[in-house]
């Protein structure tokens, strides 16, 4: 078993080709075959979390995520973001989120604050 750092496109195309045979054979944990794939798997998410980044969603788009996640209505809100009117325009992009809003958004939805935070896009 040879593990290398992931440094190139080209390392990581063979890593996860590796990856691929290995997860084939279905290995058990604490094996070696198994604590190969560990190890590969983490040096991929390593790599993809530094070259490919994935972006916090838009806000809004996590509200409704989470609002359709959890089977929610713009009534369910109004606790968290005030009367049914100002759900709707936060939901509509017209007000934008104040402080308050997003700490009970956060705390209530579990929706990350970080997500949250971020500029809306205005429509």
């Amino acid at each position: 078993m040879q593990i290398r750092p992931i440094r190139t496109e080209a390392d990581y195309k063979a890593t996860l080709k590796a990856v691929s045979r290995l997860m084939e054979s279905d290995p058990e944990l604490g094996t070696p075959e198994g604590d190969h794939l560990d190890v590969l798997a983490t040096l991929v998410q390593a790599y993809e979390a530094k070259h490919y980044p994935i972006d916090l969603p838009d806000p809004i788009e996590a509200i409704k995520f989470r609002m359709e996640q959890a089977g929610l209505t713009a009534k369910d809100l109004e606790p968290m973001i005030g009367q049914r009117n100002r759900v709707y325009e936060i939901l509509n992009r017209k007000r934008a989120l104040t402080l308050p809003m997003i700490w009970k958004l956060h705390q209530q939805l579990g929706i990350p604050a970080e997500s949250l935070i971020r500029p809306v896009p205005h429509t």
